[in-house]
């Protein structure tokens, strides 16, 4: 289910906890196999759960608390709009109002042509640029509704 690379890093991993504690590298090997496949489907994170001696409903209960993981497919490019007190008090309704307007969706929604999901998230501790969001895996800080069209131009 996951590659032999793959299951190396979960294996360096699972190396830095004592081996009674290898489910402590739940949150890096469900990074691992999303990575790989993108989102985290049920025989999915059964398998890791597999992996570390886990039982699966443990594994759900991590990857189903935390907005990284995604438990459906998403976009080519995954948008994460951070809308915590910061963020809000500097925008980020505005900036959520573009972008609903601009791709058509709305969180949790995929864009037809499976370009672009646009995810809410609770903080990604960029408090001193809000308000921002993620794509993929890279921070954009103090948006505009103008600086929001430049990066998605780039993406598009």
């Amino acid at each position: 289910m996951l590659s032999q690379e793959s299951l190396a890093k979960i294996d360096r991993e699972i190396a830095k906890y004592p081996p009674e504690n290898k489910q402590s590298a739940v949150i890096s090997a469900l990074h691992i196999a999303q990575d790989e496949h993108g989102w985290l489907s049920v025989p999915l994170m059964d398998y890791v759960a597999g992996l570390l001696d886990m039982r699966p409903i443990q594994v759900y209960e991590v990857a189903s608390f935390y907005t990284m993981y995604d438990l459906k497919p998403v976009g080519r490019h995954k948008i994460s709009l951070c809308t915590n007190i910061s963020c809000l008090l500097r925008g980020s309704d505005d900036i959520l109002g573009h972008l609903k307007k601009r791709l058509g969706i709305d969180f949790g929604e995929t864009t037809p042509d499976g370009r672009f999901t646009l995810k809410e998230v609770e903080c990604l501790a960029a408090c001193g640029g809000a308000p921002m969001f993620m794509i993929d895996k890279t921070y954009y800080e103090n948006l505009t509704p103008a600086r929001v069209d430049e990066i998605l131009d780039k993406l598009e």
